[in-house]
């Protein structure tokens, strides 16, 4: 049998990584050993959503809760990455701290990572300078009004687990008193 027919077979005729039966193609995990078990089978929104992080759409991504369990370690090593890329979302993070991989396995998703692969090259810094990452916690250090709303969020107000707008270097988003605002980072200090 061929690569191709081998993959149609191991999946099911469908994306290994979204479950979606259109436009079904062969795709080669960058920085990988070559092999069978270092292909997946994936769709075309998959393919140009991975290869175009500009296009990255996070809900398309939601699929990933299910697809990180597959027991095809090229599958896991993918969805991996793009948890990494999509963890300033906040929820990634959540599946992040789930997933289990092999050593090896998880060498080989670095080694993706490492290349740029899943890399903005955006970087978020707080008012003294701080990098400020996906799932940290920030202090606002001025009384800050919020738009669209009554709300104003108090000096020293803790923020957890806030996540990074990927284009915007100078926003962050994080959950004041339950509700969901953008909060510009020259405001804010990591705890």
């Amino acid at each position: 049998m061929s690569l191709e027919q081998d993959l149609f077979q191991r999946s099911g005729s469908q994306c290994e990584l979204c479950g979606s039966k259109d436009d079904l193609q062969v795709y080669a995990v960058p920085d990988s050993p070559d092999g069978l078990e270092n292909h997946i089978l994936i769709c075309g929104i998959c393919k140009e959503q991975i290869e175009e992080p500009e296009k990255t759409d996070p809900k398309h991504w939601r699929c990933l809760n299910d697809s990180m369990w597959s027991s095809v370690p090229a599958v896991q090593v993918m969805a991996w990455r793009m948890l990494n890329r999509l963890k300033g979302e906040g929820w990634p993070q959540d599946l992040l701290d789930m997933m289990y991989m092999e050593e090896d396995q998880l060498a080989w998703a670095k080694a993706g990572q490492a290349t740029g692969e899943t890399s903005g090259g955006v970087e978020h810094k707080d008012s003294n300078g701080v990098t400020i990452e996906a799932g940290d916690t920030v202090v606002l250090i001025k009384d800050l009004p919020v738009r669209g709303s009554s709300l104003v969020a108090k000096r020293g107000t803790s923020v957890r687990r806030v996540s990074l707008v990927h284009d915007n270097p100078e926003q962050i988003e994080g959950k004041v008193e339950g509700q969901q605002i953008v909060i510009l980072t020259k405001f804010v200090k990591k705890v």
